[in-house]
């Protein structure tokens, strides 16, 4: 890719993340995170505590990018037909007529996902990994592009499921919002003293140009030492005896196109060390499981991520 082409395309993403900024404050980094996903064309699971902006950032996500937004509120009572759809009968002509449900949409908003059961919860699962939907035997393609944004609360809290391994090892990234600090929370009372800010929230980029960017990370060079170098800390997961279960090879296909995504929202088109280091703990803590000596032992998977990453040598 040429350098002015670079240079521009790093120029779009610079205004969709000051957009995003407008209505998501003091979060700089988790908007640069956000966007890696959307470049990467990978879904996002944001947990967190209710009330610091996951709804939010996605509605304005949508508006930014001029996509179609669907919001799902997750309840224990809801069904798969309640996300996929299902035929409506029609009295008139005795015939059955199939209904989209909410799942049609370029961003999906899955809110507070893990208050659902397990078997509504795996009705993303094959609208996330192939972007479809199979509904009554019938295979019915989702608008392109298809980002998935899901919320849950952290899963202490009462009346949650947790997902299935099979479900979180489909998001690309782990995203964790966090409460903001002291200064920017009282900026956040004065700019939505008299309307929020997403009411005056305008697109800077449209769909097409979206799926161009997309096709175009495609391209960003990765050198044979640094795919091996990735493949090593892969490996070093399986291995560890804090995990029970290390990062399966789809966790290394999204840690290798999320760090072209890196590179490409940095305005470079090749992979460095960096990036690989900057999204590992992003991309693979939430695919791994511990040991149950290791979870009452108070470690944490960032934490058994980021020594991975500590003991596997860094290519020069």
């Amino acid at each position: 890719m040429a350098d002015t082409a670079l240079a521009d395309a790093h120029s779009k993403l610079e205004r969709l993340k000051q957009n995003l900024g407008t209505v998501i404050q003091g979060k700089p980094h988790c908007l640069d995170i956000l966007i890696i996903a959307l470049l990467a064309n990978g879904s996002v699971l944001m947990e967190d505590v209710p009330g610091v902006g996951k709804t939010t950032l996605a509605k304005a996500l949508a508006r930014s990018v001029n996509l179609t937004f669907h919001r799902i509120q997750f309840t224990p009572d809801l069904l798969p037909a309640d996300i996929l759809g299902s035929s409506i009968y029609n009295p008139h002509d005795g015939t059955f007529h199939f209904r989209n449900g909410p799942i049609f949409c370029h961003v999906l908003l899955a809110d507070e996902i893990n208050r659902a059961s397990p078997r509504t919860q795996s009705a993303l699962l094959e609208a996330m990994g192939e972007s479809q939907a199979t509904i009554e035997g019938e295979r019915h393609a989702l608008p392109v592009p298809f980002f998935v944004l899901a919320t849950q609360n952290p899963v202490e809290f009462h009346g949650t499921y947790p997902l299935p391994e099979a479900q979180l090892d489909r998001f690309l990234i782990l995203l964790d919002l966090g409460y903001p600090d002291p200064e920017t929370e009282v900026s956040i009372l004065y700019s939505q003293q008299e309307e929020h800010p997403l009411e005056h929230l305008q697109p800077v980029l449209g769909g097409d140009e979206l799926l161009a960017l997309q096709r175009e990370v495609h391209h960003v060079r990765v050198e044979p030492t640094v795919a091996r170098y990735l493949v090593e800390i892969i490996n070093e997961t399986r291995k560890d005896p804090r995990l029970k279960l290390g990062v399966s090879p789809r966790g290394s296909l999204m840690l290798f196109r999320a760090a072209q995504a890196a590179a490409f929202s940095k305005g470079r088109n090749y992979v460095l060390p960096d990036d690989i280091q900057e999204l590992a703990t992003y991309v693979l803590a939430h695919r791994v499981i511990l040991t149950s000596q290791a979870k009452y032992g108070g470690i944490t998977k960032p934490e058994i991520i980021t020594d991975v990453l500590r003991r596997v040598h860094v290519p020069t």
